[in-house]
């Protein structure tokens, strides 16, 4: 049966018109979704434990008879890694280990203290510090997400955070195995089976249990994304994740089935993914159409495809492969995928993506498991302004300043000087007192 996916062409009159339509997202929650969750935040404020025991009980099916018998054990942690089958939990541990080793080397060059001492001999600087304590929100409705344990708790430990608390959902009580075994390689603290908007308010606001922390990762449906925007500023807080995306970038190089199954890889999530080619060459647009075509219905999750493309993929024939870069920084991509026998001609044409994956062999299906760079990135066009979750969003940075008695000398009159124009005389004298 034909996939009835969008085919654009950049040179046809209405495109500007058709393109704005495909990339149109509201990120804005159901009205009725943002009124439930401010009364379950407000309630789980007011009453702590007994609020969360009561909607774990109602949205979960799991009947518990305190929130500390909730919370995971290290040893069932560890229970659940030495319980894994040999080549699962090796597979397990070298992506661990790729992925701390991937975010130590980004600590050191983006996240170290420095300072240094000017001709006066004021010191002038900067102090890195890790975040006290942080919350990890891991997805356990209609899947588990072991990888996002590692890509969320791995930085956090690479960045020296004292405590890592993981909360996530078990419904009817089951819990994953997997994700207790990445919770146990990627130093989780402590762990509790808990989720929806709940949660993230125990962990925001703190309960008799569940420790208050200082910032709060990870995916979640819905409700735990307006959770994460309500209780924003009592707490930090990574992003506001939209449907997941791919943008991939041919040349007409690589092999077609390849690229069909690179657009299914994002598709699969969820209907309102979106998955998009950009290429020059349109025989090659119709050869990945014939792939997508004949490949979805060897697909367990054809149906969930399926809406995918048709409701928000597409295939779009560009005039060029630079055009196609140009309206590539337009999309601002969660994953952009250069499929070209010569990646890194275009890669400096582009600007705007959560992940950029370069060459035909690198899939992103890759970078969301072992590659080691973070799968937790922007969506929705943020990339234009946001990053990848990194080693960076668990710490802080503070300013130092020591000023030298030669130091106020110089500082002084120009502070003085500016706070007078400001009209704020205190600020005057304290500067000039030095002066004296």
């Amino acid at each position: 049966m034909t996939v009835a996916i969008r085919r654009l062409t950049t040179a046809a009159f209405e495109f500007e018109q058709d393109f704005q339509r495909l990339l149109h997202w509201s990120a804005d929650t159901d009205r009725e979704i943002e009124t439930r969750v401010a009364q379950i935040l407000a309630d789980v404020r007011a009453r702590g434990d007994a609020a969360v025991l009561e909607y774990t009980a109602r949205f979960d099916g799991v009947q518990a008879a305190s929130v500390a018998a909730l919370e995971i054990p290290q040893a069932e942690l560890q229970a659940a890694l030495a319980a894994l089958a040999p080549a699962r939990r090796a597979a397990l541990e070298d992506a661990a280990r790729r992925v701390r080793d991937y975010h130590e080397r980004q600590r050191d060059a983006c996240c170290r203290s420095w300072s240094y001492r000017d001709a006066d001999g004021t010191l002038l600087g900067q102090k890195v510090t890790p975040l006290d304590r942080v919350g990890i929100y891991v997805p356990g409705g209609k899947a588990a997400y072991p990888s996002s344990v590692l890509m969320n708790a791995i930085p956090a430990q690479v960045a020296g955070v004292g405590e890592i608390v993981m909360v996530v959902p078990t419904p009817k009580g089951e819990r994953n195995a997997l994700v207790l075994a990445a919770a146990a390689v990627a130093g989780v603290h402590r762990a509790f089976a808990i989720g929806g908007a709940q949660a993230v308010a125990a962990l925001a606001y703190g309960t008799a249990t569940v420790p208050r922390v200082d910032k709060i990762t990870g995916p979640g449906n819905a409700y735990v994304a307006s959770a994460k925007k309500h209780v924003f500023g009592q707490v930090g807080i990574d992003m506001i994740a939209g449907p997941s995306e791919i943008l991939v970038l041919a040349d007409g190089t690589t092999p077609p089935d390849w690229v069909a199954m690179d657009l299914f890889s994002q598709a699969e999530h969820d209907e309102l993914a979106q998955s998009i080619l950009l290429c020059p060459d349109g025989g090659y647009i119709d050869r990945v159409q014939q792939e997508i075509e004949r490949l979805l219905p060897t697909m367990p999750r054809a149906g969930i495809i399926r809406a995918s493309l048709e409701g928000r993929g597409a295939l779009i024939h560009t005039r060029s492969m630079e055009e196609a870069c140009a309206i590539a920084n337009r999309i601002a991509p969660e994953h952009l995928e250069v499929a070209s026998a010569e990646p890194q001609r275009w890669e400096p044409l582009l600007r705007h993506a959560g992940a950029i994956f370069l060459g035909a062999f690198t899939s992103e299906s890759l970078g969301d498991y072992c590659a080691g760079p973070n799968h937790v990135l922007p969506t929705s066009g943020t990339a234009r302004f946001s990053s990848p979750l990194g080693v960076y969003d668990f710490v802080k940075r503070s300013s130092l300043i020591e000023v030298s008695d030669a130091g106020a000398k110089a500082l002084g009159p120009i502070a003085g000087e500016l706070a007078d124009g400001e009209g704020l005389p205190a600020h005057a004298e304290a500067a000039r007192m030095r002066l004296r």
